[in-house]
């Protein structure tokens, strides 16, 4: 029955393949078709196995041309359930799960003092999601995606966030409507060294992906660098992947979810679905997802035991709270504490994206062992979670 699936689900993407390259997307599909017809096991390495979960969110509080009061409740909720559901789980490191709210400038930047109280308690991090098509000026002229970055770190800065114990400022970064790097055009973007200038305001890596949209690298499941083309669009559909005992070979560092393919929806068992590692209301975190995303890990090649799972979310939407905080949740979580956090097999670690950069980092450094141990390893906490 599994080669059954393995076999039938290549051939189905493949018409799937044909029927979509009318609309230019999935040209991620030819590659990830061949490597599953080679290789339908993922290696798991030997010894102990690192299960590292990272949680990002493209937070609009105001997503749905929301009202301030109706913005208001969303702040609130999350403050007031999160923790809660949060407080009942524990990694192999006695860290709740982490969320890493990734919050626009265009937002009410009124509502960042409760999500760095959030922070402060030890529920994640904040870092910086952007549409900037949607701030003045646009489309951007001279300079103005630079003003409009340095900008948002200045004016973050207040909380702390970004801020770094020497008085130098990181932060990670989501492109709004997965057009980094001008992939989707001018109406997105129409930045074409974004990677450059993101890079030179304090950008340490990029969230982005995984989507089904043409944004999608041609570098799937991997974690690599991106060299920007400032003469041309797109410039991370190609890279170069970060190994163990390797040197930073690009401009930018892409941290990647899972994309793929697994059978099984909301409403069909049998019905294959594409996977882009995202918590929504009609794709929840099943234990059938979890286990898949265990399955598909990406790893730093050279680094097997080490397996990174990227999850991305659009939070402050009331539909995606079960998924989030609510029995869904709950669900997940006590599936990674039963079934990935015995510590003889599986050791499982809650991190927010800056210490999953960071894990990441310690393993193109040849590090081993406890992931736990670099959290830190290049780029320390923001002063707001100092203790």
């Amino acid at each position: 029955m599994t080669f059954f699936r393995e076999y039938s689900s290549l051939l189905l993407l493949i018409l799937l393949l044909f029927v979509a390259i009318k609309l230019n997307r999935y040209r991620w599909l030819p590659l990830y078709c061949a490597k599953r017809s080679f290789s339908l096991k993922k290696k798991q390495g030997n010894g102990l196995i690192h299960i590292i979960v990272c949680i990002v969110d493209h937070f609009e509080p105001a997503n749905g041309n929301a009202t301030l009061n109706t913005q208001r409740l969303r702040i609130d909720t999350w403050c007031e359930c999160y923790p809660r559901m949060a407080k009942q789980f524990r990694d192999s490191d006695g860290k709740v799960p982490q969320h890493t709210w990734f919050y626009p400038p265009h937002h009410q930047e009124a509502f960042l003092e409760d999500l760095v109280t959030l922070c402060k308690k030890g529920f994640g991090e904040i870092e910086m999601h952007m549409h900037h098509n949607r701030m003045n000026p646009f489309p951007e002229i001279n300079d103005s995606f630079r003003v409009k970055l340095l900008k948002c770190v200045e004016d973050y800065s207040k909380y702390g966030i970004f801020c770094l114990p020497d008085g130098s400022k990181k932060f990670g970064f989501i492109h709004g409507d997965w057009s980094l790097d001008n992939a989707r055009g001018e109406k997105f973007c129409g930045v074409n060294n974004e990677i450059q200038l993101l890079k030179e305001c304090g950008c340490y890596a990029d969230f982005t992906f995984p989507t089904i949209e043409i944004a999608q690298p041609r570098m799937i499941n991997k974690m690599y660098y991106a060299n920007d083309n400032p003469l041309k669009s797109k410039s991370y559909d190609v890279g170069n992947e970060i190994v163990v005992h390797g040197e930073v070979s690009g401009d930018l560092m892409i941290v990647q979810g899972i994309l793929g393919l697994r059978w099984g929806s909301k409403r069909f068992f049998l019905k294959p679905t594409i996977e882009t590692s995202n918590l929504d209301f009609n794709e929840e975190p099943t234990i059938a997802r979890t286990d898949f995303w265990v399955k598909n890990a990406i790893v730093v090649k050279g680094r097997p035991q080490w397996r990174f799972i990227k999850l991305h979310t659009h939070g402050a939407r009331e539909e995606t709270w079960d998924s989030l905080f609510g029995s869904s949740a709950e669900s997940m979580f006590n599936h990674l504490s039963q079934v990935y956090n015995d510590k003889e097999r599986y050791s499982l670690h809650y991190v927010t994206a800056r210490e999953m950069y960071n894990i990441v980092k310690a393993a193109e450094a040849g590090k081993e062992g406890n992931p736990n141990q670099f959290r830190d390893f290049i780029i320390p906490r923001y002063i707001y979670l100092e203790k």
